[in-house]
């Protein structure tokens, strides 16, 4: 509980401010810190007595002479949840140090306490980034789901209840997004990033772990009942407060709900997708459910060379023209609309008959009527094709 590396540091940092050599014992009475390291790995024989008794002893020198590696001072036992763990010591006489032996004692614990915590904290993020990964790479052949469940409960984690999966990237944009922004390292900002999102998804079901450097994956418990909350109300609020600090920006992808380990694996995989995905078709957006992105998705799983043959077989008249984004544009929101007017229009924000002049330059190029829904849907997956862009990652 009582590190040697922790003890020196306190030693060597108190004996410093007070002038006294200040010595740290585990709980066999071995000396683990010292102002004076030549101490360091002696036996302190007052300390056993301490230790046992939890009560402090003060000796003067001829005390000092008769036990082993003792000299005048005081020795302070060091409880932590009503356990003694070692002992602090002042050496000088027992009037010139004792003034200072409550203080150090209570220093001294408090450090051991935070010490303390921060190492349970610490294992507990390196067993939910160790759960997260063994989730993200789920493989039924290789690792029975049933042990995965045995893990989370064994951190308090039921992963029977309903959740979701959500990824957060976190980047340093380019040099020229804010001009005067010091540069960011993402491992430097690593436990920042992590309470960020941990103030946002504070359900203690809730599995919040980094998994990559700039990655951080949440496994969202969803409400058993009601309405859900607004999911990616939450993760833009997570983007907004990492976007508002200095030289990062963020995105996030969201998954499906699932309440089985292999439903949280596709989640997580699903959220993965939503964000490389999402940033290809929708730049301007922060947020990407991969709900909104399906049919990205699979064109993305038929590789390269399927899509650029739909493109060149479908639109490649369409692509020769200098306003091809602007059609392209056309043929989604055509499609996205319900094959409406006015709800195209709208989500182009022009006019009716502008989408109408569009909409006649495209059937005039390819000589096929856009109101033929089978003619529509396939112009629709070649300009989505060509909103993918280059090969899959």
């Amino acid at each position: 509980m009582l590190s040697p590396s922790l003890a020196q540091e306190i030693a060597t940092d108190t004996s410093a401010v007070i002038g006294f050599n200040v010595l740290i014992t585990d709980a066999e009475g071995t000396v683990i810190g010292s102002g004076d390291s030549s101490r360091v790995g002696t036996f302190h024989e007052a300390s056993v007595e301490v230790v046992r008794t939890k009560e402090p002893a003060t000796h003067n020198a001829s005390q000092a002479q008769s036990l082993r590696g003792v000299r005048p001072g005081i020795t302070l036992p060091l409880v932590t949840d009503g356990q003694a763990v070692g002992t602090v010591g002042i050496t000088g006489t027992p009037a010139q140090v004792g003034r200072f032996g409550l203080l150090v004692k209570r220093q001294t614990e408090i450090l051991i306490r935070e010490s303390v915590m921060l190492r349970s904290r610490l294992l507990a993020e390196r067993a939910a980034e160790k759960l997260l990964g063994d989730i993200a790479s789920y493989d039924p052949q290789v690792v029975e789901g049933d042990f995965l469940l045995f893990r989370a409960a064994e951190l308090g984690f039921d992963l029977r209840l309903r959740r979701v999966a959500v990824a957060f990237e976190v980047t340093v944009p380019g040099p020229g997004a804010r001009r005067g922004a010091p540069a960011r390292d993402m491992a430097l900002v690593r436990s920042e990033l992590l309470r960020t999102v941990r103030d946002v998804f504070a359900d203690p079901q809730d599995i919040v772990a980094g998994t990559a450097p700039g990655w951080i994956g949440v496994l969202h418990r969803l409400p058993a009942r009601g309405p859900a909350e607004s999911l990616a109300d939450d993760c833009r609020r997570v983007t907004d407060v990492i976007a508002s600090q200095d030289g990062l920006a963020a995105r996030a992808g969201i998954g499906e709900p699932a309440a089985s380990v292999g439903g949280l694996h596709d989640s997580y995989q699903d959220a993965c997708d939503a964000l490389r995905l999402g940033a290809r078709v929708d730049g301007g957006s922060t947020v990407h459910a991969i709900g909104d992105l399906r049919v990205h998705q699979l064109l993305a799983a038929v590789g390269q060379s399927a899509r650029t043959r739909l493109l060149d077989l479908t639109a490649a008249r369409l692509r020769d023209q200098p306003d091809w984004p602007a059609l392209r544009d056309t043929v989604t929101a055509w499609c996205e609309s319900g094959f409406n007017l006015v709800r195209a229009s709208a989500a182009l924000h022009i006019h009716r008959n502008t989408v109408v002049y569009r909409m006649n330059k495209i059937e005039r190029l390819t000589g096929r009527p856009l109101r033929e829904h089978r003619t529509a849907m396939a112009l629709y997956l070649a300009c989505l094709a060509d909103r993918l862009g280059g090969p899959d990652r």
